[in-house]
């Protein structure tokens, strides 16, 4: 049974902050991504995620970025207090403390964009813990839902699908802006997804 495509509402509560912002963005350049903390064998896991779901929304890899080397940075650990050792993180995420309100929130993970000047994704830092809920997550399935999140400024934790796919596909489309924050691009996308964009 083929799953319903997403509506419009559903489209727009997918990029809908909790303060009422709406913010679509796709990555406006190849991305080049490193991941920190994970064993050899594990990694091919996560590198063949982000090659798959990048080459889906017809995004281009690379082995590095000119202005930042990598732009697309997951980190794993088992505690919060293991980015203390991460160099500079407070200059890389712009956000001093981060590791401290991490474990007072309780999180399992976080996620943090930076904008070129069109709006368009220009890095995204991923951080997960894996002492919590992730801890019996499978590997694959994990990759594949991290290398999904990272693909566009959803404003919630996604569950990779064929319509979620289907969105993806549908948001790279070249006519469509690289970022908006009109929730009427939710009608647009909902338009190309019933196209088969």
């Amino acid at each position: 049974m083929t799953e319903p495509n997403l509506t419009p509402d559903e489209i727009a509560a997918l990029f809908t902050r909790a303060d009422g912002s709406f913010l679509c963005a796709r990555w406006g350049r190849p991305v080049a991504p490193v991941i920190f903390g994970l064993a050899d064998e594990t990694l091919d896991i996560f590198r063949s995620a982000i090659r798959a779901v990048t080459s889906h929304a017809g995004l281009a890899l690379a082995e590095t970025d000119p202005e930042m080397g990598s732009n697309l940075m997951i980190f794993f650990t088992r505690d919060w207090d293991e980015l203390a050792d991460v160099p500079d993180l407070d200059r890389l995420t712009g956000q001093p403390g981060l590791p401290a309100r991490l474990a007072e929130a309780g999180a399992d993970q976080y996620r943090l964009f930076r904008f070129d000047a069109d709006g368009g994704i220009r890095a995204c830092l991923t951080f997960a813990r894996l002492s919590g809920a992730l801890a019996d997550a499978h590997p694959a399935q994990l990759a594949e839902a991290l290398a999904v999140r990272a693909m566009l400024t959803f404003a919630r934790d996604v569950t990779p699908s064929r319509p979620l796919a289907a969105l993806i596909r549908a948001a790279y489309d070249p006519v469509l802006p690289v970022a908006s924050t009109d929730p009427s691009l939710a009608l647009r996308l909902a338009a190309r997804m019933a196209a088969g964009a």
